[in-house]
């Protein structure tokens, strides 16, 4: 069949959807728990954990109930993480993967040994960047950084080595390396692409993950302490996020079949990327679009809320009736990622030109819940999610939308690495959930007769 004849594909294409639809009257009828969720929307409990508890409701009588949001790291609740951080005027971002990936918070000289390690080992391999990222540039960074860990695994002589020490070692490796490669990434995509300059700086020790991501984006790698210490702020909320999470549980799911450590991470990446996921910080932004050029006062609440309805009823922005940044799986009343990001973007904005993209932004999370109860006739609580504020603070921050998700993914690969070992240490079974087949038997048709 040449290229011509097969231009029918659409019509098959048509005729996969006929065969593949399923009645959804059978999902009730065999109990399936789509998506790995409850009909209540609370998650199917696939595994125990020690590394995070995401909290975010209460079972009472067999009911959800709403209370504000909170997020543990091993034991720690990030709200004492950052604050802690923030009163030292130190960054924090390494002090939390040293937490996930060793289980307790390290003493001054721990902490201090582990920023150097970690900054000896951002260097790439030789002849890595030319082979591996300049000359196959691509329009999608997370693809690329997918690529690369995919890559890496053919530079490691020990690369099929899951004793822990290895594991750890490649974990450390790649948490190093990751933020180079999505800055050397963006440099080739914006050269290949769009025409513009290309500059690679190369790697100071000195600096530690936040400063080393602003340092390698700009031109004249000048950055404020207050720039650094914020993005540093961002790094440590997205580092974690439970067990239960697309991307996590992902990696898990890849590593209970004995995969090696390169092929589960850069799968965590390929989860990450989408719009439901780490990719939601991207819809936010262009949804922000959308209002910003279509509502005339920000500051009336009445117009707000009417775009707002409009959206929700799929008659603006992409037509999805989604309000992105709005509403979690776990989190109700509060996500604290949110809550600590809004603050801090506050700090930044006020007395800036951005304070009145703020106020909108403050008014879109206000304003939501009460129309979408009156379009839904429900109940539910829904609060502002971290995708509401991460994107207006990368904005502020002067980082391009091209890498709103990848930095989403150079911070997880913290968490990533801690469920990884988690499981191997713990798992000690093939994650497999069953599917339940609902296909009729068909008598086989010789194919002259078809």
């Amino acid at each position: 069949m040449n290229r011509k004849e097969f231009s029918s594909v659409g019509s098959l294409c048509n005729k996969l959807k006929e065969y593949s639809a399923v009645d959804p009257s059978l999902y009730e009828k065999f109990h399936v728990k789509r998506g790995l969720r409850k009909s209540d929307g609370t998650g199917v409990t696939a595994g125990i954990t020690k590394i995070c508890n995401v909290h975010g409701y209460l079972m009472n009588e067999g009911e959800v109930e709403p209370i504000p949001g909170e997020l543990i790291y091993r034991g720690y609740n990030i709200n004492d993480l950052v604050s802690n951080v923030e009163k030292e005027g130190r960054y924090g971002f390494e002090e939390v993967v040293y937490l996930l990936l060793f289980g307790n918070l390290p003493s001054k000289t721990e902490l201090e040994s582990f920023r150097k390690y970690l900054a000896e080992s951002r260097e790439l391999p030789d002849n890595f960047a030319e082979d591996m990222i300049l000359k196959a540039p691509s329009r999608n960074i997370m693809n690329k950084m997918s690529r690369s860990v995919l890559a890496l695994y053919s530079y490691d002589d020990n690369g099929e080595d899951t004793s822990l020490e290895s594991e750890m070692n490649k974990a450390v490796n790649l948490i190093a390396k990751l933020p180079v490669i999505m800055t050397f990434a963006y440099q080739v995509q914006q050269r290949h692409y769009y025409n513009k300059s290309m500059i690679i700086h190369p790697c100071r020790n000195e600096e530690g993950t936040a400063q080393t991501i602003l340092s390698l984006l700009r031109r004249d790698r000048e950055y404020t302490p207050e720039e650094a210490h914020l993005l540093d702020i961002l790094l440590m909320i997205h580092a974690e996020h439970g067990g239960g999470n697309n991307s996590t549980f992902t990696c898990r799911v890849l590593t209970s079949s004995g995969t090696d450590a390169y092929s589960a991470y850069a799968a965590a990446i390929g989860s990450l990327k989408g719009p439901k996921h780490g990719g939601a910080n991207i819809k936010v932004a262009q949804m922000m679009d959308d209002f910003r050029n279509n509502i005339s006062n920000w500051e009336d609440d009445t117009e707000v809320s009417n775009y707002i309805r409009k959206t929700i009823l799929r008659e603006t922005n992409d037509g999805s009736g989604l309000i992105y940044g709005m509403g979690h799986a776990v989190y109700t009343l509060s996500d604290p990622r949110a809550v600590i990001l809004k603050r801090k973007a506050f700090e930044l904005a006020q007395g800036t030109e951005f304070e009145k993209e703020f106020m909108l932004i403050d008014a879109i999370e206000r304003l939501t819940p009460q129309v979408f109860r009156e379009i839904k006739g429900e109940g539910k609580t829904i609060c502002a999610n971290v995708d509401l504020y991460s994107g207006f603070v990368y904005k502020m921050l002067g980082i391009p939308h091209d890498l709103f998700t990848p930095l989403f993914a150079v911070a997880r690969m913290a968490g990533w690495s801690a469920h990884r070992m988690e499981e191997m240490m713990t798992g000690g079974r093939i994650i497999r959930p069953a599917y339940k087949a609902v296909a009729g038997k068909r008598e086989y048709t010789d194919i002259e007769n078809r």
